[in-house]
């Protein structure tokens, strides 16, 4: 049953009706021919110019004040918003003045969207604005928008600020947050950004399965559904890592996905259950290598969006500019806790994570173990980008063990303003290794650990045809997005998040 209308929206409804009665269609389907936005006018025209004399464009209602045969209105398009003249004989040169006394004076609701064309010109006091020749209905709208003022001085008020309104309902956000959209044509300009970095090395963009027999490339729970025809689980992938480095098996020198990936885990204001990352294989590199063309194409990314290296996130100015900072994993915790751990046991490092108040559990083992040590006494302190390098080889499964330091592998993590942006290694090619690796890592499991990874023999068996030296990377999209765009939550940079149900809804609704 649907709910209840408000009296505007039967309001809306019964001027969508007399609209119909008068002979017009509120929803055609014919071409409308745009031909210039808003932005493009605004920021080009100039008085007594004989620019932009046939105009023909199309936008959302958003403002209007009637003034018997003339009125002003505000009309939004994808660019922004301009001023519109409408002169009742202008747009009704006939004896029948419908259009304008009870079409757009009183029919056409605020919201609507409308087709005008006219001519450019300037205001008595200034103001860029569209003097109106013809006007069109394209489209209805039956809801109400919420009401965002705008004083004089260009302050904003009643701003629709609700979380729960704006991530719920987006197109909302974007209809009335102009600045939203900003945000998210920020976003697409850094993935721009990133292809042509990528692109000019000749590195070739790919796609992956999303659809996996098993899940792997990285250590969290997956999501899990049925294939009916096949009658075989399948899970949403949780990283595209092992597809990628078939493809580098295959002869590929270097691959890269942006890709969607899906974690059955918590969520918060820097955790979303679908997220997307940018993975990278390129053969006969190692992690050393990687570390610099990180620095080099994020600087570019902050210069393309912003002009400079250095980028406004929140109260901080992060900069982008190369070489950034770098400490190994031991020399971090060494450094914001003053504690040794590096020749330390489970034990000792259990009984060191309660010392310093790390929240752990039996299921822990060494590796967890100093993750969650690193994770709550020194990511968070890491404000200006830097690598964080030579992870323990408990905690990197499918990282190469370190050159010349036993127990680690040749690992690096790049933390900026607090948080995690990216994970790269110098990938294990020995497919013996790699399978004890899995094999320890199925023990792992045994003892609880539902992020511990399984075992892909199909992955082995590529490897075992050879691989080459190889050095991946993997970059957080949405965190790297909420960064260049100072946005405070993960939320923020996604169009529609995941959101409880509405309304204490049914979870799952069944016909």
């Amino acid at each position: 049953m649907s709910a209840q209308l408000s009296e505007q929206e039967i309001v809306r409804r019964e001027n969508l009706q007399k609209i119909l009665d008068l002979g017009i269609n509120p929803f055609p389907s014919e071409l409308f021919d745009v031909n210039v936005t808003a932005k493009e006018i605004k920021d080009n025209f100039k008085e007594g110019s004989s620019d932009y004399q046939k105009i023909s464009l199309a936008g959302r209602l958003m403002s209007r004040r009637v003034m018997g045969k003339a009125s002003f209105a505000g009309l939004e398009d994808s660019s922004g918003r301009i001023q519109l003249y409408v002169n009742r004989d202008e747009i009704c040169p006939d004896e029948n003045k419908d259009l304008y006394n009870k079409v757009f004076k009183k029919l056409i609701d605020l919201g609507d969207f409308i087709g005008v064309t006219g001519y450019a010109f300037i205001t008595k006091v200034g103001e860029i604005s569209i003097h109106v020749s013809s006007i069109k209905v394209l489209s209805k709208s039956l809801r109400p928008l919420p009401v965002v003022k705008t004083d004089a001085d260009g302050k904003v008020h009643d701003a629709v600020t609700d979380p729960e309104l704006r991530y719920r309902q987006r197109y909302v956000d974007l209809i009335v947050n102009p600045n939203v959209r900003d945000t998210f044509k920020k976003r697409t300009q850094m993935y721009t950004s990133m292809r042509e970095y990528l692109n000019a090395k000749d590195y070739i963009e790919v796609e992956t399965p999303i659809l996996q027999p098993l899940y792997g490339g990285a250590a969290a729970r997956p999501f899990k559904t049925h294939h009916n025809t096949l009658d075989m689980t399948l899970y949403l992938r949780i990283a595209n890592e092992l597809y990628l480095k078939r493809l580098i098996v295959g002869g590929f020198e270097g691959v890269y996905e942006f890709s969607k990936d899906f974690r059955n885990e918590g969520m918060s204001r820097f955790h979303n259950p679908e997220f997307t990352q940018i993975e990278l294989y390129v053969a006969y590199k190692d992690y050393n290598w990687m570390m610099d063309l990180v620095e080099e194409m994020v600087e570019k990314v902050a210069m393309d969006m912003h002009g400079t290296t250095e980028v406004q996130v929140g109260e901080h100015i992060i900069n982008f500019q190369r070489p950034w900072k770098r400490f190994t994993m031991y020399e971090a915790i060494e450094h914001f806790t003053g504690i040794d751990i590096s020749n330390m046991d489970e034990e000792e490092l259990r009984k060191t994570a309660k010392e310093l108040h790390v929240p752990i559990d039996k299921t822990m083992a060494k590796g967890k173990l100093i993750d969650e040590i690193f994770g709550e006494k020194c990511e968070a302190q890491l404000i200006q980008p830097t690598f964080i390098t030579d992870y323990p080889i408990e905690m990197s499964p499918l990282a190469k063990k370190h050159r010349t330091k036993e127990g680690l592998v040749e690992r690096f993590e790049a933390v900026c303003n607090g948080k995690e942006i990216c994970n790269a290694f110098t990938e294990l090619n020995d497919p013996i290794d790699q399978r004890e690796r899995f094999e320890a890592q199925l023990e792992i499991g045994k003892r609880g650990d539902e992020e511990a990874m399984v075992l892909d023999e199909d992955f082995l068996r590529a490897l075992e045809y050879g691989m080459p030296p190889t050095a991946g990377l993997g970059i957080g999209m949405d965190r790297l997005a909420m960064i260049m765009t100072n946005s405070n939550s993960i939320q923020d940079v996604l169009f529609f998040p995941q959101m409880k149900p509405e309304n204490n809804e049914e979870k799952n609704v069944t016909s």
